[in-house]
């Protein structure tokens, strides 16, 4: 069950990141069209390991632990080669930094909460988030490649913006539901007794 096909798609999603990097230096409109080829073949085996999982019942602690992995991934490595190669510029590098920092806080959030054994589960929202952002970055991965009127680039810094909105607020939301579970793992502080010089007023 640990290599079956959800997880194998999802290791797959994880292994296209080097080629779709490395494509940015291709000639030409290639440096366009390969990219973003490899990025939709990505969002395709991520719908579809999700599919197969659910409908034959594959589920497994890896494919729990690999598929956000692999979105976080795919998505911070594909910002950073837009931002390198100056298809993110200006003022909207600042959506690139907020959809970034949210993917590391609620990774670090999980990481923490699992040992506590307590899911993090994914909201409606935040899948909404997911789908804008991802279609921005297959405009911007497009750039200028398509026909003049499509306006590729404008489009894709447009839904950049608005998937870094949305992920300011399911980041806060992610991280108000945490911090419920954050707190109550802390011990409860001891009450100093009277008399007692140097008696610690709270646990470090």
């Amino acid at each position: 069950m640990l290599m079956n096909l959800p997880n194998l798609l999802t290791l797959s999603r994880i292994l296209v990141i080097p080629a779709l990097c490395g494509a940015f230096w291709l000639p030409g409109s290639w440096s366009n069209g390969v990219p973003l080829g490899l990025f939709i073949i990505a969002g395709v085996t991520d719908w579809l390991d999700g599919h197969i999982a659910r409908r034959y019942g594959q589920h497994s602690d890896l494919g729990r632990f690999l598929d956000p992995v692999a979105d976080k991934l795919l998505v911070s490595a594909t910002i950073l080669m837009l931002v390198a190669f100056d298809r993110i510029a200006g003022i909207t590098v600042l959506a690139a930094i907020v959809i970034l920092c949210r993917e590391i806080l609620v990774a670090g959030l999980r990481e923490f909460l699992a040992e506590l054994r307590v899911r993090l589960p994914v909201t409606k929202l935040a899948k909404w988030k997911t789908a804008v952002q991802m279609v921005a970055i297959g405009f911007l991965l497009a750039n200028d490649s398509g026909p003049a009127w499509v306006q590729a680039p404008l489009i894709g810094h447009v839904g950049l913006w608005i998937a870094a909105l949305v992920t300011l607020y399911t980041g806060y939301d992610y991280l108000q539901a945490a911090l419920h579970h954050v707190t109550a793992s802390e011990p409860a502080a001891k009450p100093v007794e009277s008399g007692k010089i140097g008696a610690p007023s709270r646990l470090k």
